[in-house]
């Protein structure tokens, strides 16, 4: 099965020798090998580059596994240089690799030298670009599958691969899993085997039960506000057990270090700052989510919030949660402020957009409920309004467009319409 990743395919297609390393980094199984080994490298081909001069090496291949030496590896890439034209090196999952910050630098100072690595959340981070490359380091983050992409190999109705995606998630090996109990059993032991083991073992993580409950408690309440003070009181009295705010905190860094999860902040939108706390959670698969869950919470109203969430994220745009004042007076005619939110602010460069997420609008006062918030926010960018089934899209009396999700997730345009 191909599934065309283009988003990250141009991406790296636009980076090509432009002196630095091009780091694929993302979750764990989400086709980052795929996408360097097979989607890039036949694109070179396509471009009338030499297949000798492409040079590919999986770290994680038992027959690769002298090259994680750096002292067999050098001379080895030295050997393979045999003239003076352009080489392009291909390095999967290169945090196996011994040293692999000193030997990329060396690499990227060859003149003939086009590199670029894949690698994974246990010891190769975004962070870790740009601390161990020192301003060397390009880095393409990358996503599960979009609804796009899912759609663009799905056999069935978009109804039917809709209600697949919001169970299983996009993570490209389910695809290729037919069984629904294979595929419960698959995302259930790639998350105890693969990430669980990866924040614990790069974290060396004393109490696992902790961390395991916290990931259990943050997996129920996807787009809820929370903070570590929050989680620490239902750590009391609903688990019964005391953990540290400090702790939590921590956690929670682990969680987003390894791409589980991803946070929203809050940001005033008319006094133009964030803010602090509390903070909104979403998972990067929900498939792994629901896994977590044991596919037992699988409320429609907050998988689509996470959706449109990974969605925004994934087309490049910066996302928080807007919140806007609005002034008011209370039964005994006293002046009261209340604070209303906006699901999503995205902005990329000049662009802004604010949007609500509502599953259903069946009335006139449920449309009014949820674009309230959008009319305090005093400025002009667009105001939008996702639900789960729109007839199509349309501008009401307001000025806000009404989208389906449908219309929102299959056309990278549709936020422009």
């Amino acid at each position: 099965m191909v599934i065309e990743r283009d988003i990250y395919l141009k991406k790296l297609i636009s980076k090509k020798q432009n002196g630095l390393i091009k780091v694929v980094t993302g979750i764990r199984r989400c086709g980052k090998s795929y996408l360097l080994f097979h989607l890039f490298k036949e694109h070179l081909l396509a471009d009338g580059i030499d297949e000798q001069h492409i040079i590919e090496i999986a770290f994680d291949s038992f027959e690769n596994k002298r090259f994680r030496d750096p002292d067999v590896l050098y001379p080895y890439l030295k050997e393979q240089m045999k003239d003076n034209d352009l080489y392009y090196i291909l390095l999967d999952e290169v945090q196996l690799l011994d040293e692999f910050e000193s030997v990329l630098n060396g690499l990227i100072r060859m003149k003939n030298v086009d590199v670029y690595v894949t690698g994974s959340n246990a010891r190769f981070l975004s962070k870790d670009v740009i601390t161990e490359f020192r301003g060397r380091g390009d880095e393409v983050h990358m996503y599960p599958l979009s609804f796009t992409e899912f759609m663009s190999v799905y056999p069935g109705s978009k109804q039917d691969g809709w209600n697949e995606y919001i169970l299983y998630g996009g993570l490209p090996p389910v695809m290729n899993i037919s069984d629904p109990e294979e595929k419960v059993h698959f995302l259930k032991l790639l998350f105890e085997e693969t990430y669980i083991s990866d924040i614990v073992g790069r974290h060396s993580v004393r109490n696992q039960a902790e961390l395991e409950e916290l990931l259990n408690i943050l997996s129920s309440a996807i787009g809820s506000l929370t903070n570590p003070t929050k989680l620490s009181s239902t750590f009391k009295t609903v688990k019964k057990k005391t953990i540290s705010n400090a702790t939590i905190k921590r956690y929670i860094e682990y969680f987003c270090d390894s791409f589980l999860i991803d946070s929203a902040l809050r940001y005033d939108i008319k006094g133009k700052k964030y803010i602090d706390t509390p903070v909104k959670y979403y998972f990067t698969d929900l498939g792994l989510r629901n896994a977590r869950l044991n596919f037992r919470q699988l409320e429609e109203t907050h998988t689509m919030e996470n959706i449109i969430f990974n969605e925004l994220k994934i087309r490049g745009f910066n996302v928080d949660v807007g919140v806007v004042t609005l002034n008011a007076v209370n039964e005994k005619g006293h002046g009261i402020r209340r604070q209303l939110e906006i699901d999503f602010v995205c902005n990329k460069g000049s662009r802004r957009y604010y949007i609500q997420s509502a599953y259903a609008i069946p009335d006139q006062a449920k449309m009014e409920q949820e674009q309230r918030s959008l009319m305090l926010t005093g400025d002009f960018f667009k105001k939008i309004i996702i639900t789960k089934d729109a007839p199509a899209l349309y501008y009401n009396e307001d000025g806000v467009l009404v989208m389906g999700i449908y219309d929102f997730l299959l056309n990278e345009n549709s936020l422009d319409y």
